[in-house]
């Protein structure tokens, strides 16, 4: 078994200083799992950080920015970058994730070493010059049977590691150990001393890597962590129309549709960003139901609703992200794809279809549709298939050639200007006005618009 790329197995084989160096984390985890490693993490023992960072200066550009936690960055001419670290011994003197002092230790054991990482499956080492793994604590037996598992009573130091195994069980699909739940819930009343970027680091985790998003969502709910997140704990026990939504509650009916989305070609093809983006778009597309939910009278029966959820679940959305840190421009995408999911209830028309469009900006009208789509695929035991009224949305924005982007405004500035107009605060209100007119579909070329502007004019 070897998964050390040929530049790093050369790197630490041919420096001295490098003899007891072991692979750790993720990349081990990752290549147990079979998976391509792209971040390699290496922990070098006997030798001082100054020494390290003198060592690895003869193979490229170092970068020292993490001395204080015993780090140096290693930039090859490959333009790869490894991070190598020196061990050391963390101790919790104070609340807050910055409450701890780094003592390093040189001469640490390997089993101790292993010891204060997270969990059993990020504890493993791996020993390049001999290509075994160093085990000390089941993680290869947790791995090959999906358990994730807290490797010490040192987790409940950082409660960021609870964060951390919510992404790790909906990224590798894991079942945590009771005992790992039990000192989840234990140490639940610390998440108000994380910092909120790194709250928003694992929850970005999550949207971009899960392959059983639910998993996660289910992880908070046994840990007693969803209380922090109470947009997405109102949604536990709301009620839905069973005719519609056999599946189950509002929150029943979110898992299914987050592991959808994930399962979906297109989502899984997209860049991070997007993926991010569009995962926390399916995640809270719901979230105004729980306030707008009511029985009514319908078509001769008693029905569960829940009218306007739509427009109140963005505002909700947005709550929620700005609680976990999420930054504006992935807000942006988010917030208007919950605003207008159930567009496909409407009736379609060119008009409809044409303001949708601008309406999503910056998001379009084909991930509108991916979004429709796990959110129909999310109502087991229905059949997982694409709406034929999703289908009908698509085949109309490609006729419009709305399908990615609104139309661009036909009427433009140097055409009024080429009229003899002159620039000033008018032109934006007549540009605005003109392309309200377009979308509604009073013109559709440069001669419809000139003259809808001299009749606008008189």
């Amino acid at each position: 078994m070897n998964f050390t790329p040929l530049e790093l197995d050369t790197i630490l084989r041919d420096t001295p200083e490098l003899q007891h160096a072991y692979l750790v984390g993720g990349c081990v985890r990752d290549g147990l799992l079979g998976k391509t490693g792209k971040d390699f993490d290496v922990e070098v023992f006997g030798v001082t950080y100054e020494q390290l960072a003198h060592a690895l200066s003869r193979w490229g550009r170092t970068d020292l920015v993490g001395r204080s936690f015993g780090v140096v960055k290693l930039t090859t001419g490959s333009e790869h970058t490894y991070d190598f670290t020196i061990p050391r011994r963390d101790s919790k003197v104070a609340p807050g994730h910055k409450g701890f002092t780094i003592e390093f230790d040189t001469n640490i054991t390997l089993r101790d070493a292993a010891a204060r990482r997270d969990f059993t499956i990020n504890s493993i080492m791996y020993n390049p010059r001999t290509r075994e793994s160093l085990d000390y604590f089941g993680g290869k037996s947790d791995l090959e049977n999906r358990i994730l598992r807290h490797t010490s009573e040192a987790f409940g130091e950082d409660p960021l590691r609870v964060l951390r195994g919510m992404q790790f069980v909906a990224r590798f699909n894991l079942q945590p150990a009771p005992e790992t739940l039990k000192l989840a819930r234990e140490i639940s009343h610390h998440h108000g001393q994380l910092a909120p970027e790194r709250v928003r680091e694992e929850w970005f985790k999550w949207a971009a890597k899960s392959a059983v998003p639910s998993a996660g969502l289910k992880f908070l709910v046994a840990t007693d962590w969803i209380n922090h997140y109470p947009e997405l704990k109102a949604c536990i026990n709301t009620p839905q129309e069973p005719a519609w939504h056999p599946e189950g509650d509002v929150f029943v009916h979110t898992c299914h549709c987050c592991d959808a989305l994930a399962r979906l070609p297109q989502w899984q093809q997209e860049d991070e960003p997007s993926r991010i983006a569009h995962m926390l778009a399916i995640l809270t597309h719901d979230f105004g139901k729980p306030r707008t939910t009511r029985h009514e009278m319908k078509d001769g029966a008693m029905r569960i609703t829940s009218p306007g959820h739509d427009e109140i679940g963005a505002d909700l959305a947005k709550s929620f992200m700005d609680n976990i840190d999420v930054p504006l421009s992935i807000q942006q995408r988010v917030v208007p794809l919950v605003r207008n999911h159930l567009f496909h209830f409407n009736t379609i028309t060119d008009r409809g279809v044409r303001r949708l469009a601008k309406r999503l900006e910056p998001e379009n009208i084909e991930t509108l549709a991916l979004i429709m789509t796990a959110d129909s695929m999310g109502r087991p035991p229905r059949p997982p298939e694409v709406p034929a009224h999703v289908t009908e949305l698509l085949e109309k924005a490609h006729e419009l050639e709305v399908r990615q982007k609104p139309l661009p405004p036909i009427l433009m500035g140097r055409h009024l200007i080429e009229l003899g107009m002159q620039p000033g605060a008018r032109f934006g209100e007549i540009l605005h006005h003109a392309y309200e007119a377009q979308l509604e579909g009073t013109f559709q070329d440069l001669s419809g618009a000139l003259e809808w502007l001299r009749r606008s004019q008189n």
